[in-house]
């Protein structure tokens, strides 16, 4: 019985957390009744109103109505809603984040609301429907790679791909990649661990939801990072993080197009204004089928105009595309 009476401040505590919010309230009378018929725990008025004041200088944000019976609310939330919302949708709509592991955070999150404002979020979830990963393992796989940076080691893991028949098949002959991570890119609705591969001899990219298991954190000291290295460099000249050579590239477009330039290359890109109702850039970029079907989904108001060779490559593809 003493234990219980020690512990009672701290059932308080969670009974005002889990069942009141901005809206609603619980009286002294039932704060009592809580504590004695769910909890074994004896209180009296006097007893309730002393140690929520306890709570109160212990950082607890409660809000107390006096009247003849006084009434409680706990209004600390770390969260808003319209906070919550935002992470809700995020999770919702992350690609990398399986259909299962998307309710169990939706579910976590919810319950930071309060038990009232967690019912009015779960009326309008949904997770189903939507292209998501079946790797389940994906949260474990972002923490190991995590761990790895912050320690500065190697990691090992096991990568797969899809052939025609939908069958996993491991890459690099089924052996482990070694690889230094430097950082993790949540990217195009898909999360990437951007790093040094000891098999390219390069700075390479690799999708998260592809490692077959929580990669290894070897005790090995990670490479060095290049010191001309720069991570937001990287993303901007890449296109879905495609790994492949990279050349400046000149580009002429429509005025009407500064918008999707500026969303692609940022608010630092270097424009060149015509006359003629167009403006031109030069961008580093990875050069790919991927950066030429960008181009492509334009219809001719952004156009390649130097090198050569990159813009006789993509007339080439657009030929093909159109046939």
């Amino acid at each position: 019985m003493e234990n219980n009476t020690k512990l009672r401040p701290l059932f308080l505590a969670r009974i005002l957390a889990e069942r009141t919010d901005e809206e609603h309230y619980l009286t002294t009378n039932q704060l009592i009744d809580i504590l004695n018929n769910e909890f074994g725990i004896p209180a009296h008025r006097q007893t309730i109103a002393f140690e929520i004041k306890m709570l109160q200088q212990a950082g607890m944000d409660i809000d107390v109505q006096k009247s003849v019976q006084n009434r409680f609310r706990y209004i600390g939330r770390q969260f808003d809603i319209a906070e919550l919302k935002l992470l809700i949708d995020a999770v919702d709509s992350s690609k990398f984040i399986s259909p299962k592991r998307s309710m169990q955070l939706t579910e976590k999150l919810c319950a930071l609301a309060g038990p009232y404002k967690a019912t009015e979020f779960k009326r309008n979830i949904l997770v189903e429907g939507k292209v998501k990963t079946s790797n389940e393992k994906v949260t474990f796989i972002i923490d190991a790679v995590n761990t790895a940076i912050n320690r500065k080691r190697k990691i090992s893991f096991l990568y797969f791909h899809y052939n025609e028949k939908k069958n996993k098949v491991y890459k690099n002959d089924g052996k482990p990649y070694i690889f230094s991570p430097y950082y993790l890119v949540w990217n195009g609705d898909y999360y990437y661990m951007v790093g040094w591969s000891d098999k390219h001899n390069k700075i390479t990219t690799f999708r998260i939801d592809r490692v077959v298991e929580s990669p290894e954190i070897l005790d090995q000291k990670a490479a060095p990072k290049p010191k001309d290295f720069n991570i937001n460099k990287h993303i901007n000249e890449a296109f879905h993080m495609f790994d492949c050579d990279k050349e400046a590239v000149t580009l002429r477009c429509d005025n009407d197009m500064m918008d999707a330039i500026i969303d692609k290359f940022g608010e630092n890109v270097k424009v060149k204004n015509n006359s003629n109702g167009t403006f031109e850039i030069t961008e580093t970029v990875a050069v790919s089928n991927v950066f030429y079907c960008w181009i492509f989904g334009f219809g001719g108001k952004v156009k390649i105009i130097k090198p050569d060779k990159i813009m006789k490559d993509y007339m080439g593809l657009k030929q093909n595309l159109i046939n």
